[in-house]
C-alpha cells in the first residue's frame, strides 16, 4: 500500500511537472533560429569595426626587432593560426564552433583567454542586479497594493509623487547623489571596487552603493506598475462577489487581486532584467564594479572584438531567456493561460 501511495505521489507531480517541461523544450528550439539570426548580426557588426584585428592583438615589443618584411611575415602567419585568412561565412561557423566549446577567443585589453574571466564577471552582475532587484520588488509590493487600495488618499498621492519623482531620476545622478553623501562626505561606504585590498572593509560593504541604486532606480516604476495593475483588477466583477462572500480584505487582496494582477507584473519583470544588466554598464563603471557592465564598457574602449561578441551575445541569451521566464510565468499564474499553452 506504502509503494502505491508513493508511485501516485510521484505519478501526480510527474504529471504536474512534465507538461512544464515540455512546453520549455519546445520554447527553447523556437529560440534556436532568433538566436542564429542574432548571432549573425553580431558577428557581422563586429567584422565591420574599423581596424586590423591581429594588428590589436600583436604586442608592439614582439615586432620591434624585427625587419619590415619579418613583421610581415610574421603578422600573415598570425593571421592565418586564427583563421581570419579564412572567408567571413567559415570565420563565422568557427567562431560558433568555439563558442559552443567554451573557447570565446582572446582578450586583447586583459591580455588573456575570455573564458578565463567572463564567469567570474558574470556572476559579479547576476549578484548586484539579482540582489537588487528582489529587494526592489519586495518592497513595491506592499507599497504598490495599499496604494492601489487606497487609491485618491493621502497615502496614494504621496506614493504617486515620491514615484513620479524617482522614475525622472536617471541611475547615473541617483549613484553620484549616493557617492557624494555615503562617501565622500559621512566616509562610511566605499565608492569603487568589490574588495578592500587592505583587508580592513567585508566585502558585503563594496555591494550596498550600487545595490541601492539598482533599487532605487527600480523601486519608482515598480510600485507604478504594481499599483495600475491593481487598481484595474480591483475593478473586477469577481473582486465584489469575493467581499460580497464576506472574505477577509486581506483574503480579497492578496489572494484573488494580486495574483491576477501578477500578469503584468510578469511581463515587467521579462523585460526588466535584460534592462537592468544594460543599465548596469553606467552603475559598474562609476563603482569599477567588476562586471559584464564594465567589461563591455573596456571592451568598447579597447576594440576589444572577442570580448564585445561575447558580451552581446550574453546580452542577447539573456533577454531571450527572460522572455521564456515571462511565457512560463503566464502559465502558472492564469490557468486560462496554461489550458491554452501547458497541455
Amino acid at each position: 500500500m506504502e509503494n502505491e501511495k508513493q508511485q501516485g505521489k510521484l505519478r501526480t507531480i510527474f504529471d504536474t511537472i512534465f507538461p512544464y517541461i515540455k512546453y520549455i523544450g519546445n520554447r527553447l528550439l523556437h529560440l534556436l533560429p532568433v538566436v542564429i539570426i542574432i548571432s549573425i548580426v553580431i558577428f557581422t557588426l563586429i567584422q565591420l569595426m574599423p581596424g586590423d584585428p591581429i594588428l590589436a592583438m600583436i604586442n608592439p615589443e614582439t615586432t620591434a626587432n624585427m625587419t619590415e618584411e619579418e613583421r610581415i611575415a610574421y603578422i600573415e602567419t598570425m593571421r592565418k593560426v586564427l583563421g581570419y585568412d579564412k572567408p567571413v561565412i567559415v570565420r563565422y561557423f568557427l567562431w560558433w564552433r568555439d563558442v559552443l566549446t567554451g573557447n570565446f577567443g582572446y582578450s586583447v585589453a586583459l591580455n588573456k583567454p575570455i573564458n578565463e574571466f567572463i564567469g567570474s564577471y558574470i556572476m559579479n552582475s547576476f549578484k548586484v542586479n539579482i540582489v537588487g532587484f528582489v529587494i526592489a520588488f519586495l518592497i513595491a509590493i506592499p507599497i504598490g497594493v495599499k496604494s492601489a487600495v487606497k487609491k485618491n488618499t493621502r497615502y496614494d498621492k504621496i506614493v504617486t509623487v515620491v514615484s513620479m519623482v524617482g522614475i525622472s531620476l536617471p541611475s547615473f545622478f541617483i549613484a553620484l547623489l549616493l557617492v557624494l553623501l555615503f562617501s565622500a562626505v559621512l566616509r562610511i561606504l566605499p565608492f569603487s571596487g568589490m574588495i578592500d585590498p587592505r583587508g580592513v572593509r567585508p566585502e558585503y560593504m563594496y555591494y550596498i552603493l550600487p545595490v541601492s541604486v539598482i533599487v532605487l532606480s527600480s523601486l519608482a516604476s515598480l510600485i507604478r506598475y504594481i499599483r495600475n495593475a491593481m487598481i484595474e483588477v480591483l475593478k473586477a466583477d469577481y473582486i465584489r462577489t469575493a467581499r460580497a462572500k464576506g472574505l477577509s480584505e486581506k483574503v480579497v487582496i492578496y489572494r484573488h487581486a494580486f495574483k491576477n494582477a501578477l500578469i503584468p507584473v510578469i511581463t515587467i519583470i521579462g523585460f526588466w532584467i535584460p534592462a537592468l544588466f544594460g543599465g548596469s554598464i553606467i552603475v559598474e563603471k562609476i563603482f569599477a564594479w567588476p562586471g559584464m557592465g564594465l567589461l563591455m564598457n573596456q571592451a568598447y574602449q579597447f576594440k576589444d572584438r572577442g570580448v564585445l561578441a561575447t558580451v552581446l551575445l550574453f546580452f542577447a541569451v539573456l533577454t531571450l531567456f527572460a522572455n521564456l521566464f515571462v511565457d512560463v510565468g503566464y502559465a502558472l499564474v492564469d490557468p486560462r493561460i496554461k489550458a491554452r499553452r501547458i497541455k
